[in-house]
């Protein structure tokens, strides 16, 4: 029996402005604000689902985040100072230690880029540094 599993999950909107800093010499979004933006998205998510913070996480269940291990974007248009983007975010694979969570993001019906990431649920090894481990089923439910 595989542990992958690629059911439907919830979709969460995160709305970001962009700002005068946000944008290089040529007024166009710099590029790894995006990646900030997916970031802080990916943890609004959880959020949205009843995640309780990784603070919370780290002392009930170990788990002290979601590290980014593989990413994958194509940009398609470009954005600039005084847009909102919408950045719909869902996670469309389950694996054992990792998942693969995924973002549209728009200006209007206009899209920006996609974005394709795999992230494990992280905890602390021991001696440093950080390890995955298996999907907490209580996260995994409020996420679908």
């Amino acid at each position: 029996m595989s542990n992958t599993s690629t059911n439907a999950t919830k979709e969460v909107v995160y709305t970001v402005r962009v700002e005068f800093g946000d944008c290089d010499p040529a007024g166009i979004v710099w590029f790894p604000n995006f990646f900030r933006w997916i970031d802080a998205a990916s943890r609004h998510f959880f959020a949205e689902c009843g995640v309780p913070r990784w603070e919370e996480t780290t002392e009930t269940l170990g788990v002290i985040g979601t590290p980014l291990v593989n990413t994958h974007t194509r940009f398609v248009k470009s954005a600039s100072y005084g847009d909102t983007l919408q950045i719909a975010v869902r996670i469309t694979e389950w694996r054992e230690k990792s998942f693969v969570q995924t973002y549209g993001v728009t200006r209007g019906s206009e899209l920006i880029l996609e974005c394709e990431e795999v992230r494990i649920f992280g905890a602390k090894r021991e001696g440093g540094g950080i390890r995955a481990v298996a999907i907490p089923p209580s996260i995994r439910v409020l996420c679908e």
